[in-house]
């Protein structure tokens, strides 16, 4: 079937016939232990998740942390460099775990001792200030500092301290050093004992190739050189994402150097890591600082000092994070009770990334286009040459790139954790997404710099998604994984949406088999080229005194959200009624990511919509919620009653609850919080309200308040705000208030009318698709999206800064009735708006006069003022569409 459409339905490959047509033996799974027994045991927070980012950090067992846990309960722990007699058992336990750590890699504390570092990037750290380099001088060139291209950040940032040291750093590419393997010996002074370190990783974070653990030997017995310089090569092996998935001998590869950091491998705990360092070079090593317990002996009023014998101790400055270091015990015990060890986990982790790989590249467009591009150097024939990471980006059916950001956020909608961006790999990201160290730069003057969501500039990847799978992965999430790939591009082409996976519910196949099936045909890869999100914008809060003592008391009812006002059926809300640009709906959402209060009018403070997102409800460790973790948040209510100055709190099934909307402030402890970022100081709105929250969450929450005298600054700026003074904002994400065009929701309502196969005309009626962009203002609008035209508005005397579009994320998708996710409306928004997501703009007040109240109200006339690069064809062709729509 190859240039075919990818097979359907009785055609497709259970894995069964996947495994038996494979040239080599395949192993899913751990023999007599059942994985779908440790899968419900172990890790039943997995439940109904696609975890698939193990490269990242994988998932720790649950036996594992009641054991460790066990253990603390029932010793006592000292610090270790005391002598008591609980210090002494921290000693011997930090020891014995020291062993069993050099077991683990098949050596012993003959050859190899263990640091204890904060985690791998420390042990990276720790070897470029302490190798000794030897700068230029009269008769001698210097040591030199090689690392392989595709290296993780820390690698290549060793080199700013070999530059301080006047050390030359060479970046050796891959291709480079498959010549140096063929080359062979490099001519030179044999005798040269002049110390030069070669880094590399023995499986690249990016892709998962995995690298020659030969090089190790080539290159220490001269026989292999990544640049031929003379002199002695020391090589370090970074094992952190290698180490993960499979076994490394280190009695067979005797690297000089290995950094690693332990919750790769166990999940927990997070912040350890070691450096393994062969003893035969441990004495090369130099030391400048020296902490507590490093020093046998040294005098405060003179220069002296003489450091320990032993080289952990020399260099693990100050005590060791022991606690941590004991929990490690318990790491290994787990993982060789539940896997029967690293052998074992790596055939069963490679089976499932081949298994995936194979699906992927069968995945054809009708007309022949590949589905993925997969960024790799093998081809996925061995766990020899390739570790369990499949890099890639998704095309459409003409081949090109869609961002990595947007499928993060699809997989999201389908509960499949995946990682994005170029994973801190730039010069793998470079290599084979074949960007240039000019468009590099040229992206970060654009404003992308790592981490970010910016995926696509001119056109042109920033960078891609990686899937990496852990011991505990099942043939479920890799199924899983496909049938999203397949039900977001495939169906586009035929319009027939495939059957979505519900994880948790496709039923885990038997160890030995499969019942879902995957493509059969297999062709070869396209080949690589050398609040909430922004939905919740609406804003807030802090009403000047003068608008204080207005006293607009709207009642409760008539502001309810669940009845239609008359501005409604003058405006035509409901049947898209076209005419000039007035105010239609007016919204604020007083606690963040909650339900909206409707209203027809209401007074504007210096943040937005007085008391507009004012409130957050955050978990147990003081983190806001939102819509993208708990749903059901839009099914609580809050009503604002300003003459009796309070806040109503309504749900389904639960007593309606008063807050009051300011604080005490001599009883009022104010707390900080996090909001986007920004730093917000805030305070806790009492026990009564969180206990209301925590019962109908069916979890520990609270709800806190923004404090009345902390001016949040806003980081967008209109254009006639001088620059001495900064809007401010309440907890929202963006701006102060966010507008909608009903032209806008009318044209995407149309767009899913048409995509449903079931011709359901009420599927997402006018007012529930518009409750679902939690915008502030909507407007009747005469064109669709003319609203991404305007430069700023005018209501009234009332002067707003048009900033930004709204970019959304997969908040759109939850019905603002119900809390159910329907995926369709940000997959359609997705493809109609050219993958970028925008829908509706982000308002801000240019000026704002608070010698006499102001209020937004329905009905009022919205003027706009376009922008100045707005040109004329552009008008002309949304009015053309809009006549096409009609």
């Amino acid at each position: 079937m190859a240039g075919g459409a990818a097979p359907r339905g009785a055609e497709l490959l259970a894995f069964t016939g996947f495994r038996d047509s494979s040239t080599q033996l395949l192993a899913y799974g751990y023999g007599p232990r059942s994985l779908r027994d440790m899968r419900e045991r172990e890790f039943g927070r997995l439940a109904g998740t696609v975890y698939l980012d193990h490269a990242g950090a994988t998932m720790f067992p649950q036996s594992q942390l009641t054991s460790f846990t066990n253990d603390l309960m029932e010793n006592v722990y000292g610090n270790p460099h005391s002598q008591n007699i609980s210090s002494k058992l921290t000693h011997d336990t930090v020891e014995r775990v020291r062993y069993r750590i050099l077991e683990h890699f098949c050596t012993s504390a003959e050859d190899y001792s263990v640091i204890f570092t904060a985690g791998s990037t420390a042990a990276l750290k720790l070897v470029a200030e302490a190798f000794p380099w030897a700068s230029p001088g009269p008769e001698s060139s210097g040591s030199r500092f090689c690392y392989l291209t595709d290296s993780h950040t820390s690698v290549v940032g060793m080199r700013k301290v070999t530059t301080a040291m006047n050390v030359t750093s060479i970046p050796v590419r891959p291709e480079d050093m498959c010549v140096a393997e063929t080359r062979g010996t490099a001519a030179g002074d044999p005798d040269c004992q002049l110390p030069h370190l070669f880094c590399y990783p023995a499986q690249s974070n990016f892709s998962g190739t995995r690298y020659p653990l030969s090089w190790i030997g080539e290159i220490k017995a001269g026989r292999m050189c990544p640049v031929s310089v003379p002199g002695k090569w020391f090589v370090l092996l970074d094992a952190a994402s290698y180490v993960s998935t499979s076994p490394l001998d280190l009695s067979v590869h005797q690297a000089d150097f290995v950094p690693l950091s332990f919750y790769k491998i166990f999940g927990f705990p997070t912040g350890l890591g070691a450096l393994l360092v062969n003893n035969r070079v441990a004495p090369l090593l130099r030391k400048t600082y020296f902490g507590g317990g490093t020093a046998a002996a040294y005098l405060a009023g003179q220069d002296f000092y003489i450091p320990r014998q032993s080289v952990a101790e020399r260099f693990e400055d100050g005590t060791i994070s022991f606690l941590d270091v004991i929990a490690l015990k318990h790491g290994f015990d787990a993982l060789e009770r539940l896997t029967g060890g690293m052998e074992n986990i790596q055939q069963h982790t490679f089976t499932l990334a081949q298994y995936t790989y194979t699906a992927l590249c069968a995945l054809r467009y009708p007309n022949g286009a590949p589905v993925v591009r997969i960024y790799s150097d093998s081809e996925f024939s061995s766990p020899e040459v390739q570790g369990p990471v499949i890099n890639f980006n998704v095309l459409d059916h003409s081949g090109n790139i869609i961002g990595y950001s947007q499928v993060d956020k699809m997989a999201s909608l389908h509960n499949i954790h995946v990682r994005t961006g170029c994973f801190c790999n730039t010069g793998a990201c470079q290599r084979h997404l074949g960007i240039s160290d000019e468009m590099v730069k040229k992206h970060l003057q654009a404003g992308h710099v790592c981490g970010d969501d910016v995926d696509l500039i001119d056109g042109h990847p920033t960078g891609s998604v990686r899937i990496s799978f852990g011991y505990m992965s099942t043939l479920e999430d890799a199924q899983a994984f496909l049938r999203f790939i397949m039900a977001m591009q495939l169906h586009q082409c035929d319009g027939q949406p495939l059957p979505q996976t519900i994880p948790g519910e496709a039923g885990a196949p038997p160890e030995s088999e499969a019942q879902d099936a995957v493509p059969a045909t297999v062709d070869r890869c396209s080949s690589s080229p050398q609040e909430d999100a922004p939905t919740d914008a609406g804003l807030s809060n802090d009403l000047p005194p003068n608008v204080a003592a207005v006293g607009l008391h709207p009642p409760l009812l008539t502001a309810s959200r669940t009845q239609q006002t008359p501005s409604e059926k003058a405006a035509g809300v409901l049947d898209g009624g076209l005419g000039p640009h007035v105010i239609t709906n007016l919204y604020l959402y007083p606690i963040k990511s909650c339900a909206a209060f409707e209203v027809t009018k209401w007074p504007i403070g210096n943040q937005g919509l007085l008391y507009d997102r004012s409130w957050m409800v955050v978990n147990r460790n003081g983190v806001c919620l939102s819509q993208k973790q708990e749903p059901r948040l839009c099914l609580i209510q809050p009503f604002i009653d300003l003459q009796q100055k309070i806040m109503v709190i309504k749900a389904k099934e639960m007593e309606p609850i008063e807050v009051p909307l300011e604080e005490n402030g001599e009883r009022t402890q104010i707390c900080q919080s996090k909001v986007c970022a920004d730093r917000v100081n805030t305070y806790n709105c009492g026990e009564k309200i969180s206990s209301w929250l925590s019962s109908f969450l069916g979890h520990p929450c609270q709800l806190l308040k923004q404090s009345s005298n902390f001016q949040r600054s806003a980081k967008k700026r209109g254009k006639d705000q001088s620059s001495g003074s900064t809007a401010t904002l309440s907890l929202v994400n963006e701006a102060q208030y966010l507008l909608i065009n009903t032209s806008s929701v009318l044209e995407l309502q149309q767009q899913l009318k048409s995509s449903d196969e079931h011709g359901e005309e009420e599927l997402f009626p006018t007012k529930e698709l518009i409750s679902r962009f939690r915008a502030n203002i909507i407007t009747n609008g005469t064109r669709a999206f003319e609203e991404e035209t305007w430069d700023e508005i005018s209501i009234g005397s009332l002067r707003f800064q048009v900033v930004a579009p709204c970019h959304r994320c997969q908040m759109i998708c939850i019905n603002q009735q119900t809390g159910q996710r329907n995926q369709n409306v940000f997959q359609k928004l997705s493809e109609s708006r050219a993958r970028k997501v925008n829908f509706g703009v982000y308002l801000m007040h240019t000026s704002l006069d608070f010698s006499s109240p102001s209020f937004l109200s329905v009905g009022s006339q919205v003027l706009p003022v376009l922008k100045e690069n707005t040109e004329r064809q552009d008008l002309l062709a949304s009015e053309k569409h809009q006549d096409v729509i009609s």
